[in-house]
């Protein structure tokens, strides 16, 4: 039998080390055999660490830990399927670029592969999901033991973060007896470094824009063009656009939708072939992912091939029409280095503001001031919550009418997504991580299928008391899928694709401890962002698909004529 002061004192140490280099934050979920991790954790004291039922919902809170303050968050848990649970999020978290730390308790060697309990092949189990896969063996607290072990959770951190960010995997093999007879002597900080320094200090060099400032000395004063996406710096996106005088194309989600040179409404606009055809740039910078907008991604890909489109990409490749004549391997944080001057051409920037204004005010004509609809909805929540809010962002509907309704802002609110792999796993999870980890207002915009999908995850803001308002579009399914080609396939369409749950909200609020609110027309919506957050509320807005239909087509019809009607008076 084994010493069991081994283990705690390893793990101690591990522990120690995992604050020092400052993780966001760790999450445990019930077992026997991970009894040492959870328990070393939670005594550390000094790691923000909070309970969950199931490890699905732990994982997506530990990545939205993560996605709001970019640091690793740690994920802890049992043998077995347990660890196989993760697996949707450490994808999410590998497609993203988000760090985290994953520990998964096993059984020592001799208990694999002989029919022991809860006991499944863990070497590797996320796969190339994982930047970096480590066994963890047993081991004696010597000396040597606990200075290896220091280093090792320095590396886990840094190697979570360098480059691209992702998840790293540490397979924990445990011995029993798996509890403390005597607590450990000494304080959880004995035995590091003086002065709270990590083991092993990460250290990453600043990194030089010069091969950008080239390019752009090269192509400025022509018809430019920025393209920005999640992941990118927003404040020095915007300030590099309205420098150059070229056009930003923002997603949200790269929180560059602010400033004299964003465009809020280029879905709509670049709908239009033959305006879209008229506005060909003489060069691109992308910064950050491709925004979602198809027309935008149809567009950029059809640009004739001597037309430079240029991406700033540590550790990715973000070309799925290859089309991308260079890839600069930059952070977008690189951006807030630039400080120059250039010449300027304010005529191209003036040709897309207008159009940006056109289309704006069309939207409007369309989808009303006062109407309640799913575009009216979506811009609510850039417009009636505070700038200092973060808003999470569902996938599916939510996120396209964002991208598409959102309006340019002087202080827009932070905007987060799981845009990975984009599914729509998760996501209420995700949100209350995202809340936990900023103490500021979270709101969350998601529809009546993604709600059913994760409704595990509400019992965190019931156990953890973590303030959430989550704002459900409820149209009786999987709305996006009106607007494609399946939507014509009868019985079948409706059974298996669109998926109407029948779920009432009401209730699921009721058994999660939520307060309910049903809204019927803004000023109700208003009212309800307007509340003081105190634990979890649930505005829930019925909405029905065909109308939302026909309403998107129409308000593309009254933007495509309103550019019509600009070029005709011009011409």
């Amino acid at each position: 039998m084994s010493d069991p002061r081994d283990t705690y004192l390893l793990l101690r140490a591990f522990v120690d080390e995992l604050h020092r280099c400052g993780v966001a934050g760790a999450c445990t979920s019930p077992g026997s055999r991970s009894t040492p991790l959870v328990l070393s954790l939670a005594r550390d004291g000094r790691i923000p660490v909070t309970s969950h039922v199931d490890e699905r919902s732990a994982a997506f809170f530990a990545l939205g830990l993560a996605q709001a303050t970019g640091r690793p968050a740690v994920l802890a848990c049992t043998s077995g399927t347990a660890a196989a649970n993760y697996l949707p999020a450490v994808i999410e978290a590998a497609e993203a670029g988000v760090p985290l730390i994953v520990l998964t308790a096993d059984r020592p060697p001799e208990l694999r592969g002989v029919g022991a309990g809860q006991t499944i092949d863990q070497i590797k189990l996320y796969g190339s999901a994982a930047k970096w896969f480590f066994e963890v063996g047993t081991h004696d607290a010597t000396p040597a033991r606990q200075r290896w072990i220091r280093q090792l959770a320095c590396r886990a951190h840094a190697t979570a973060l360098e480059g691209r960010p992702g998840p790293v995997h540490l397979n924990v093999a445990l011995r029993e007896p798996l509890v403390l007879e005597v607590p450990l002597d000494g304080a959880p900080g004995d035995g590091g470094r003086p002065d709270g320094a990590p083991w092993t200090a990460r250290a990453v060099a600043p990194q030089d824009p010069a091969p950008l400032v080239a390019w752009l000395d090269e192509h400025a004063g022509g018809r430019g063009l920025i393209v920005a996406g999640r992941g990118a710096d927003g404040a020095a996106t915007a300030r590099l656009a309205e420098a150059l005088a070229w056009p930003l194309l923002a997603d949200p989600l790269s929180g560059a939708r602010t400033g004299g040179a964003a465009i809020a409404h280029y879905d709509a606009l670049l709908r239009d072939a033959g305006w879209a055809a008229t506005v060909a740039p003489a060069c691109v910078l992308r910064v950050g992912d491709l925004p979602t907008s198809k027309p935008l991604r149809q567009w950029l890909a059809g640009l004739d091939d001597g037309v430079p489109q240029v991406a700033l990409a540590a550790g990715a490749w973000p070309d799925p029409d290859a089309a991308l004549s260079a890839v600069l391997a930059l952070e977008p944080a690189a951006l807030g280095a630039i400080d120059q001057t250039w010449p300027t051409d304010f005529g191209w920037l003036g040709t897309w503001r207008d159009a940006d204004a056109r289309a704006a005010a069309a939207i409007t004509a369309t989808v009303g001031e006062d109407d309640l609809n799913e575009p009216r909805i979506a811009r609510e929540l850039a417009t009636g919550v505070p700038a200092h809010a973060t808003v999470v962002i569902a996938a599916s509907m939510p996120i396209r009418d964002v991208e598409t309704f959102w309006p340019v802002l002087d202080a827009p609110p932070r905007a987060l997504a799981n845009r990975g792999a984009n599914g729509i796993d998760g996501t209420i999870s995700t949100a209350y991580g995202v809340a936990a980890a900023t103490g500021e207002p979270t709101y969350l915009l998601i529809g009546d299928v993604a709600l059913a999908h994760d409704v595990g995850g509400m019992l965190a803001g019931r156990r953890l008391g973590v303030p959430l308002t989550i704002v459900v579009i409820d149209n009786a399914g999987g709305g996006i899928f009106d607007f494609l080609p399946v939507a014509t396939q009868g019985a079948e369409y409706e059974e298996h694709v669109l998926t109407p749950t029948g779920l009432e909200v009401e209730h699921m609020a009721s058994l999660y401890g939520a307060e309910y609110r049903s809204v019927v027309d803004l000023v109700g919506l208003r009212a309800a962002l307007d509340a003081p957050p105190a634990g979890t509320t649930i505005v829930h807005l019925r909405t029905e698909r065909a109308p939302n239909v026909v309403l998107h087509r129409r308000t593309w019809t009254a933007v495509a004529e309103a550019l019509r009607e600009s070029l005709h008076s011009q011409g």
